[in-house]
């Protein structure tokens, strides 16, 4: 069943505040209440982080005590699954970010649990499962999906879910069992007429075929189930292939979704409001939704800002804004789209930029050229580009936006700013953008431990601190908080948490994944900004890898065009551990569809018509012996956003060539492939072409 937005929900329909007071409700009846009656299972990405501590805040505010427990992927979700059944005193289950496309009703998810379980599915991701969306009267009390207003368009799909489900199938046996009811008939029928011939002497005439259509229309309009015809019923399969096929795409965030819940409870404040951001921001920011959707969403949020902060006072002289060490305000801001600009380099920051290198190919001389000729007929010294942003001279920071907008255009970039927000944290720190904030946060999500990462210490570039260098980023993990430790359990994690041979000899590295500790360590940044800032140095790190990967494959020529895909496969390199998580691999098949969108990758078909060709990245995991594919769609203009269909076409070829996969990620488009089922895969996979 799902449940509308309160402004789409009907007088008799039930929205996102009744399900929350049914979740409340069914905590303060149960009589026996624990950390383990309310559950929250939350996918590892910016969005479902927010969303779970909001969700937490709300819970807090009533007295409910409940367990957030991260989950990697599909194949983690089946096993935290399966652990769920041992919970006697679960009876909410709350899934952020994931589930959506599961048919959540069925035993082989959660139609087996006890009848008082009730599953909520807060998800952005789409297509939505039909059975989970529309259930039956068995399940309309046990999957709840929290929507965003889409399922009231798919009133055709209900229609052909509902027939396909309820009405016969057009069977031989139907048939069958209707030709011999007109058989049984006849014979009754013919019996009659020869007693009628016996008493008068004369033989009546065998029955019409007419009489014979009759009888036929009067045993289909009689009390036995109407039958559906094959054709209707092809339509009504195509309608819902149609559903599924389509591809995934994503709509409304998940924090977004409990903000409008915290604002029907009458709860928000700037806490709620600013992780409502965040997801949104994140969401644009990885490409999930295009800039139109990003502008409408963005309007609601920038009417809540001017709610709920006052407008910025001023000191005597009137012209200065006074500050205030406990000022934690949001204010609207457009924001550069130079990666972490604030906090870096100027010239770093626009030459990570996929954006500018897109249009400048910052990957060749003559583009990193173009890059210090644009500075430089800005007004903006070497010296000067080269030296943290903060350090720059003030005149020069105030006309940046203004000579940009004057000389840019002439290299292309025309869309160099989006509207966005920022945050003050009092004496604390400087003001943070959101997309900062979601950069740092990505970080430590994706890379603060799992992996080896070194990070540039401030000040010692060029030569600076003992001949300049770095460090490597050392993630710090409040082991000794017990909400952080994980459901499981860790008996012994504060005790030998420094001796790696006792780690060994328990377990521990094995029963701590390191997204796990990822996890909980961005979940902890949410409180305190001062990680996030220090997050900022992993997040450049993680950029100048990308940027270094990104540029060597196209330098080296390392694309491959196979049947109208793009394909890179990555087998050596500094950095091969690190493409080996899911997300950095994502974020590197991003930023080859955004630098080479109007470079290479194009093709005609048919009548001039250009198409972006789809980006398959695979990436080697010598550890595990296997390699990570992604699959990315592009579109042809900035901004906009394709649905990706690499998920069923994953599907499709691993059946057909019988490949040993799994999913370790709830990103469909994203599949884990056996070392030496790499090649035959991707040959099944690009002999389909992705229209």
């Amino acid at each position: 069943m799902f449940l509308p937005p309160p402004q789409f929900a009907g007088p008799s329909q039930r929205s996102y505040a009744e399900a929350y007071a049914e979740i409340v409700a069914t905590y303060r009846r149960s009589p026996t209440t624990s950390a383990s009656s309310v559950i929250v299972l939350v996918a590892p990405d910016v969005d479902a982080l927010c969303a779970a501590r909001m969700l937490a805040d709300l819970f807090k505010q009533d007295d409910i005590m409940h367990r957030i427990i991260p989950v990697s992927g599909m194949a983690a979700l089946e096993s935290q699954r399966n652990e769920l059944l041992n919970y006697p005193e679960l009876h909410t289950l709350v899934l952020l970010n994931m589930g959506a496309i599961l048919e959540l009703p069925s035993p082989e998810w959660f139609g087996d649990f006890n009848a008082s379980l009730v599953v909520h599915v807060i998800d952005s991701a789409r297509p939505q499962n039909l059975s989970s969306l529309f259930g039956g009267e068995s399940e309309v009390d046990r999957v709840y999906i929290w929507d965003d207003g889409g399922a009231n368009d798919l009133e055709e799909e209900r229609q052909a879910w509902e027939a396909l489900l309820y009405e016969p199938e057009p069977d031989s046996d139907t048939d069958s069992d209707l030709d011999s009811q007109l058989e049984d008939e006849d014979d009754f029928h013919d019996e009659e007429d020869e007693r009628a011939s016996g008493s008068s002497g004369k033989r009546r005439h065998g029955r019409s075929d007419e009489d014979t259509m009759n009888k036929r229309r009067r045993l289909e309009n009689s009390e036995q189930p109407k039958r559906m015809s094959r054709d209707i019923r092809d339509r009504h399969s195509a309608c819902i292939e149609k559903h599924y096929g389509a591809g995934t795409w994503h709509g409304q965030s998940a924090s977004g979704t409990i903000y409008i819940l915290a604002t029907v409870l009458e709860r928000v404040d700037n806490d709620l409001l600013w992780l409502a951001i965040l997801g949104l921001t994140f969401q644009y920011t990885s490409s999930r939704i295009s800039r139109d959707k990003y502008d409408q969403y963005h309007q609601a949020y920038y009417d809540e800002v001017a709610r709920l902060n006052p407008p910025l006072t001023t000191s005597t002289s009137g012209n200065v804004p006074t500050g205030n060490p406990d000022d934690s305000t949001i204010r609207a801001a457009d924001e550069l789209r130079f990666t972490l600009f604030r906090h870096w380099t100027l010239y770093d920051a626009m030459y990570h930029s996929s954006y500018v290198a897109n249009k400048l190919g910052i990957w060749r001389e003559r583009g990193r050229k173009k890059l210090t000729g644009l500075l430089a007929k800005m007004g903006f010294s070497i010296p000067q580009t080269q030296q943290p942003y903060s350090h720059m001279d003030m005149d020069l920071k105030r006309q940046l936006r203004t000579k940009l907008e004057a000389i840019a255009p002439e290299y292309g970039l025309i869309e160099l700013a989006y509207p966005s927000f920022t945050r003050s944290y009092g004496f604390r720190t400087q003001p943070l953008s959101a997309a900062d904030m979601v950069e740092g946060l990505g970080a430590l999500l994706e890379v603060s431990s799992g992996v080896k990462m070194e990070i540039e210490i401030e000040g010692a570039r060029n030569g600076g601190e003992w001949f300049g260098g770095g460090k490597v980023w050392d993630a710090r993990w409040r082991e000794e908080d017990g909400e952080n430790i994980p459901p499981a359990g860790v008996s012994n994690l504060t005790m030998d948490r420094h001796d790696p041979e006792k780690q060994e000899d328990n377990g521990l590295k094995k029963s701590l994944e390191w997204w796990v500790r990822n996890f909980w360590t961005a979940y902890d940044s949410l409180d305190d900004i001062s990680r996030v800032r220090e997050a900022l140095s992993l997040a450049m790190s993680l950029h100048r890898a990308i940027i270094r990967q990104g540029s060597s494959i196209i330098d080296k020529q390392e694309i491959k065009t196979m049947n109208r895909h793009r394909v890179v496969i990555l087998t050596q390199g500094p950095d091969l551990a690190l493409f080996a998580h899911p997300g950095v691999l994502s974020r590197l098949a991003l930023w080859l569809v955004e630098a080479l969108r109007d470079k290479v990758g194009r093709a005609t078909f048919g009548r001039s018509k250009k198409k972006c060709l789809p980006f398959v990245v695979a990436c080697l995991d010598e550890k595990e012996g296997t390699f990570i594919v992604v699959g990315v769609t592009a579109a042809l203009e900035f901004g906009d956003i394709r649905k990706n269909q690499f998920g069923l076409a994953f599907l499709d070829a691993k059946t057909r060539c019988n490949a040993r996969t799994r999913h370790s990620s709830f990103d469909t488009s994203v599949l884990e492939i056996n070392q030496a089922d790499l090649s035959v895969f991707l040959e099944t996979l690009c002999h389909e072409t992705l229209v």
